[in-house]
């Protein structure tokens, strides 16, 4: 092939427009869209969306305060009431400090800069439902070891093992009759129960079943004379009588 000819190849490469694909339109943000993504970032929406889905917030408790503890959701301060951050009374709020818990949000109001945060209903839901579970153990006839907590008219609450309780009703205390429960029994005692029943999450228990049985007392024999005895008898009483 002759030099001029592959040069007049080269030149028609090198013009040939290159097929390029039509560049795809991006659409142009309006203002509802700007106005959506900064609902999406503002921290108060961002809590009250979570109070209202009840989210669990897992957070560190930052400070305490006169009442309660401050810790941080989303970069706010949230407020922690003693009375909900824990079961239980709380002797101490220091040794929350630096603590990690979990939170739900139960108030919101930007207007007023309050932001409330609670972890009492979530220590109830998973106390609750570890009793659920420690119940679902327990087999009807079991025998137990616990201690009376208190006493009501109608039956006696037993603590058992395993922070679980139940009651031993009135007609379950004694084979003998009982009219009170305080009749026979004191806050504190040792008792040994059998379980009887298990519904609805509560654990019905008896002492009586344990007892062994009363044998009835033995019948007094009445010996019956035989009829000679008694005309017998009736002669001797009529012998000396004058008619």
């Amino acid at each position: 092939m002759s030099e001029e000819l592959l040069q007049n190849e080269a030149a028609t490469e090198e013009t040939t427009p290159e097929e390029t694909k039509p560049e795809e339109a991006t659409p142009e943000e309006t203002m509802a869209d700007l106005e959506e993504h900064f609902d999406d970032a503002n921290p108060w929406n961002l809590v009250k969306d979570y109070m209202e889905k009840g989210t669990i917030l897992p957070v560190k408790v930052e400070g305490i305060v006169n009442g309660g503890a401050i810790a941080m959701v989303e970069g706010l301060r949230g407020f922690i009431p003693a009375s909900k951050l824990s079961l239980s009374y709380i002797e101490d709020l220091e040794t929350y400090l630096l603590k990690d818990i979990e939170v739900r949000v139960i108030d919101v109001n930007q207007a007023e800069n309050r932001l409330v945060l609670s972890a009492r209903e979530i220590l109830k839901e998973k106390a609750k439902k570890e009793m659920e579970e420690k119940i679902a153990n327990v087999k009807v006839g079991t025998v137990m070891e616990g201690k009376v907590e208190s006493l009501q008219n109608y039956g006696a609450f037993v603590r058992l093992e395993d922070g679980l309780s139940g009651l031993v009703h009135v007609s379950q205390i004694s084979q003998k009759r009982v009219k009170s429960p305080k009749d026979v029994l004191n806050v504190g005692d040792e008792v040994k129960v059998k379980v009887i029943g298990i519904k609805d999450g509560k654990i019905s228990l008896s002492m009586k079943a344990l007892e062994e049985v009363v044998r009835d007392e033995p019948e007094e024999k009445v010996v019956i004379p035989k009829s000679e005895s008694i005309g017998t008898s009736l002669g001797d009483l009529f012998k000396n009588i004058k008619l």
